[in-house]
């Protein structure tokens, strides 16, 4: 096993431990594309591949915001995707959790002054958790998430 695989093993074994602590059972993700490059989207899909396989420590990417505990929103959330973003987030469950994710998603990136973008995820809807990078590594993302997970369990 080599060091990278020792830590995502690490990594995962504490994230599949502070779900089971903090929600009793799976943590449910929706993934939405705010109008990103899709540099971070390539990230979130490599969560599921075989190599990080993130469903074997309790966390599962859904298809419905009505089924997600959390969104992850990627992208500077451009105007034609403010509405989607907001519906997606009143869609969800209370408690819910926000996380923004790279920095366009964080505070607008490369689209900063752009007319069609807003400055990140912040101005449309209450973010909890932010993940830097340009596109995070997977390792960032699973941080993310627990980070997420403690915030959740204060709220408690």
């Amino acid at each position: 096993m080599s060091g990278s695989d020792s830590e995502l093993e690490v990594l995962g074994g504490q994230m599949k431990d502070r779900i089971r602590n903090v929600l009793g059972r799976s943590l449910a993700i929706r993934e939405v594309d705010a109008g990103s490059c899709n540099a971070c989207e390539v990230e979130v899909n490599a969560l599921t591949n075989p190599i990080y396989d993130i469903e074997r420590f309790g966390l599962h990417i859904v298809a419905s915001p009505r089924h997600a505990d959390a969104i992850l929103v990627t992208g500077p959330v451009t105007r034609n995707m403010e509405r989607g973003l907001v519906q997606s987030y009143n869609a969800m469950a209370e408690p819910r959790m926000v996380i923004a994710m790279g920095v366009c998603a964080i505070g607008g990136g490369l689209f900063r002054e752009c007319y069609a973008c807003h400055k990140g995820v912040g101005e449309v809807v209450p973010v909890d958790v932010y993940i830097p990078g340009c596109p995070p590594r997977p390792q960032a993302i699973i941080q993310g998430i627990m980070v997420a997970l403690d915030k959740w369990q204060q709220r408690k």
